[in-house]
């Protein structure tokens, strides 16, 4: 089971925009006593999770660019993303259970 932490040394490295979070990733993190911040801290200090090699040299550009960023965090045993929407600036970053994209 894994239990994101927070480092509070890792800066942020883009503005998430709106933060929002699905029914079902909030009940899953709620039923496990994990925060979402976690998650989100994660995400927006460029610690991309288990994406490929690919999607992560993706994540980096779209940070200069503005692109779509995602992330992908196994919590307790399922598959969690954390995506921020393109745009300058950002508008909206979702956490959400990958069954629900």
């Amino acid at each position: 089971m894994m239990k994101p932490s927070i480092n509070p040394t890792s800066p942020l490295r883009f503005a998430p925009g709106e933060i929002v979070a699905t029914l079902g990733v909030d009940a899953l993190l709620r039923v496990h006593n994990i925060s979402p911040l976690s998650l989100l801290a994660r995400h927006l200090s460029g610690d991309w999770g288990e994406v490929c090699a690919e999607d992560a040299q993706a994540n980096e550009r779209a940070l200069l660019t503005g692109g779509r960023l995602l992330s992908v965090y196994t919590v307790v045993g399922e598959k969690c993303y954390v995506i921020t929407e393109a745009g300058k600036p950002r508008t909206v970053t979702t956490i959400l259970l990958a069954s629900e994209y």
